[in-house]
């Protein structure tokens, strides 16, 4: 059985790596979670930093993302919170849906905010994406490689996309030991 991760609002900012983890959740390599309060944060992020994206196509790919997985949304994770001892209190959230999940890791940029010694006592780990894909890499290469190439299949722009250039927005977003990793198979 895959293990579960619970993707943090920053690691579902950036589109690539969006579609990337939400489509290794859909192959079953990972049991993907995350919560409502996580996509308001994603959702609220985007709509502030990138004013240029129609906020309709945005709210439909927050509709999209809720259906895209099964099972997907934690629950019931509230009463945690308080419970919960982080560096941000803001991230509070993120740890109370982990620990309802029994999620193994939370994938996320921000490794500081979850630190080791904060998370052991909820049997947890935080994993920057970088490392959370290279390692879907070693499990199963052909499932992201594929996933690659459903994302490069369904691009419109740039028309023709092939995987090299989904690797290049990887980069660009901050995932070069991934990317290193998928560009050595072709």
């Amino acid at each position: 059985m895959a293990f579960t991760a619970v993707y943090d609002a920053n690691v579902l900012y950036p589109s690539t790596l969006r579609d990337v983890l939400i489509r290794i959740g859909q192959g079953g390599l990972v049991r993907a979670k995350w919560t409502d309060q996580i996509l308001d944060e994603a959702f609220r992020n985007l709509k502030e930093n990138r004013p240029d994206l129609d906020p309709h196509k945005l709210e439909r790919t927050r509709e999209l993302m809720a259906g895209s997985i099964r099972d997907v949304l934690v629950r019931g994770y509230e009463p945690l919170i308080e419970a919960v001892d982080l560096p941000d209190p803001g991230d509070r959230h993120v740890l109370a849906a982990a620990s309802r999940a029994e999620a193994q890791v939370i994938v996320t940029f921000n490794l500081k905010d979850f630190p080791a010694d904060k998370l052991s006592a909820w049997d947890v780990q935080a994993v920057h994406p970088d490392a959370f894909i290279e390692a879907q890499v070693g499990l199963s290469p052909q499932l992201v490689y594929a996933t690659l190439t459903q994302i490069a299949d369904a691009w419109v722009n740039p028309p023709n996309a092939v995987v090299a250039d989904v690797l290049v927005s990887l980069e660009r977003e901050g995932l070069v030991a991934s990317a290193a990793a998928l560009r050595a198979m072709t």
